[in-house]
Parts: C-alpha cells; structure tokens; sequence
C-alpha cells in the first residue's frame, strides 16, 4: 500500500493512493500513519481490505499539500558512507561497521516543501536515500533476515547536509545534518509486503533539472536488513523510527572543484524505483 499524510503543516490527515493512482482519504478508519499503524497487523488489514473493495472517499489532490508520510517520529537514524561509490568519489576506505548518526525529527518535513540553506553556508549538499521505517520493536536482533523482518514500510528520503558544518566545525556530524528542514519524506510510505528486494533500487537526483546522482541500492556496503540488526544491538528501534540508508555517488562533495554546492533558488528532484518523486526549491533561512 502507498499510504501518505495530507494537508497543512500540523493539522495532516492519512491517505491512500490506490492501484489506480487515485488519492483516497483514511481519516475515517486511522487517526494517522505512524508507528502505532504499522505494528498494528489487524488495522492494516482493515485498511488494505477497504483500499481493495473501493469504498474509500476519494480525496480532490489539487493543490493539496503533501507532508512526509510517517507522523510522529520518534528518531531518524542515519548511516553515513553507506554506498561502494559514494565512499570512492571522496577519497575514503569503506567503513568496516556502519557509521551513525542522528537526525532530530524536526527536521522532517513534506517531499515538496521549501528546503532553507542555513545562514552562513556555503556547502549545502543534496543526498537521494532509501529510508526505512520500522514496523515493529527491533532489540538485538541476531541476523539480517530478523532485521528485514522489522521493516514496516520504505520510503524516500534527501538527506540534506551542510558539509562545513558537518566535517570543518569539530564535534560531530550532527551539526550538518540538523538545520531546519534537512529532511524532506515521501511523498508515500510504500509498505513492506509490496518491497520483496530493497537492493534492487534506482536511486536518482536531479538538481535544476540535471541528473546529478544515478545509482542503484545494489552497491550498498551494508544492506538494508544489516543495517537494521546492527543498529538494534546499540539502540531500540521502534515503529516509527526512520533510518535513513545512505547516499550513492554524486552529491556535491565528491565532484572537482569548484564544487556545485546549492544556493537560493535551485531546484532539486529525487526518485527512487516505487517510492516516487519530490521536488524541492532551496530559500534562504
């Protein structure tokens, strides 16, 4: 199921885009679409039974805002230098165990939404990941079959990163990964059942309509159900947690100098294989 949040910043609805591409409202069945739905088997039985009879009301999509399709995020973990290429085009060794940090969930925000470079920075950079949102509580898990068994749904993700701040500013990463609206989420939660293979996955990103990132999640260093039971043996993941995968090659850092870093009024388009299409215009904060 494609399962999506609706409406203004704050006051979002759940939604349902069904086979026919036609954007039905949930609001009648679920409060919303977050960890507590996707632990729940029964209730998204109902919701899938009800998205196949056709009885749904179907919601008017003009000019209806669409926020990120997971509502109350507990934490958004990232795993960094997580792709073969990635990690070749800047010049390092691939890590040996993945590399972590967080992303407070303030930072999510809807896959169309304005995106704000930081005041001060001069490298904001675009990052195309695979998310994963966990289904049910992940706690030292022994193998990546039990990790992708925790998977609730996947979804897309920029992972938006300010690469001063994030490598020249001491301390950790977290100071580039945390600005105000560095998250953009969706446009859907696709769930599980309907993902039989994460590593098979176009990933790609275009930037003012040039394509600058074209990979695939096949050159993941650490797939996606390790990364899963790794994580669950330094911290409790549960449904509704994000993890944010990592990047293919492309992004900004990588390329010579001088290197194309975002700036007030470029436009940046990412897709993944399922998982659709967001576009989002860089402001100044």
């Amino acid at each position: 199921m494609k399962l999506l949040r609706v409406g203004p910043v704050g006051s979002e609805r759940p939604a349902l885009l069904d086979r026919d591409g036609t954007l039905r409202d949930l609001s009648g069945l679920i409060t919303d679409v977050d960890g507590g739905l996707l632990a729940d088997d029964a209730v998204l039985t109902r919701v899938r039974d009800a998205a196949e009879s056709g009885e749904l009301p179907v919601l008017n999509g003009e000019g209806l805002r669409i926020g990120a399709p997971v509502g109350r995020i507990g934490k958004v973990v990232g795993i960094g230098l997580n792709y073969f290429g990635h990690a070749a085009e800047i010049g390092s060794e691939p890590p040996t165990e993945p590399i972590l940090f967080l992303k407070a969930p303030d930072t999510v925000v809807g896959p169309d939404d304005t995106v704000l470079i930081p005041r001060g920075s001069v490298k904001t950079d675009w990052e195309a990941e695979l998310g994963v949102v966990i289904g049910s509580t992940a706690r030292y898990l022994d193998s990546a079959v039990q990790g992708l068994a925790h998977v609730g749904g996947y979804v897309l993700v920029n992972d938006v990163s300010e690469r001063e701040f994030q490598t020249e500013r001491g301390g950790t990463w977290d100071k580039g990964k945390n600005c105000e609206t560095f998250t953009p989420i969706g446009p859907w939660l696709l769930t599980a059942d309907e993902v039989p293979n994460p590593q098979v996955l176009d990933v790609k990103l275009w930037v003012n309509g040039e394509l600058k990132q074209d990979g695939n999640t096949s050159d993941q260093i650490f797939p996606v159900g390790e990364v899963v039971r790794y994580l669950s043996h330094f911290m409790t993941l549960y449904p509704g947690d994000v993890i944010v995968t990592g990047t293919p090659g492309g992004v900004a850092m990588g390329q010579p100098e001088p290197k194309p870093y975002l700036r007030a009024g470029d436009v940046v388009e990412v897709e993944i294989t399922g998982l659709g299409r967001q576009r989002q215009e860089f402001k100044g904060a």
